[in-house]
């Protein structure tokens, strides 16, 4: 178990500042940046942590999550297939009628401009259906 699975009853800021710091590599630096992207580009955003240990970024419903594996940080956009991306940020999960992801790998920069404008785009949405 995680350490920061054996903590669940914390606050979600406390488990994703956990979660970071475990990492302790360039997957906690990327999902470090992400999250301080994520509330950038949305001050109001709620941290949350669900399905055992995923941080999730809320406004009105959920704007992204931002799941760690071995060889990438994915950040899926729950309504990513409703979202312009001009900049042509997703590359995962393309296929989906409801979701799209960005797949970040080691030494990966990320378009800061472009992945707060789909943030607040993601935010909008959720607001227009609230």
């Amino acid at each position: 178990m995680t350490k920061s699975a054996a903590n669940e009853g914390e606050p979600p800021s406390q488990l994703i500042d956990a979660r970071i710091k475990e990492l302790g590599d360039w997957r906690g630096k990327t999902l470090a940046r992400v999250r301080a992207l994520v509330k950038q580009a949305d001050p109001k955003v709620v941290e949350e942590w669900k399905w055992r240990g995923v941080p999730v970024w809320s406004h009105d419903g959920i704007i992204c999550t931002g799941e760690t594996y071995k060889s990438a940080v994915k950040v899926t956009f729950a309504k990513g297939a409703s979202l312009e991306d001009p900049s042509g940020l997703f590359n995962a999960s393309l296929e989906g009628n409801t979701r799209r992801a960005i797949d970040l790998h080691e030494g990966d920069q990320i378009d800061e401009d472009a992945f707060k404008r789909l943030v607040r785009a993601a935010a909008a949405l959720n607001g227009s259906s609230a």
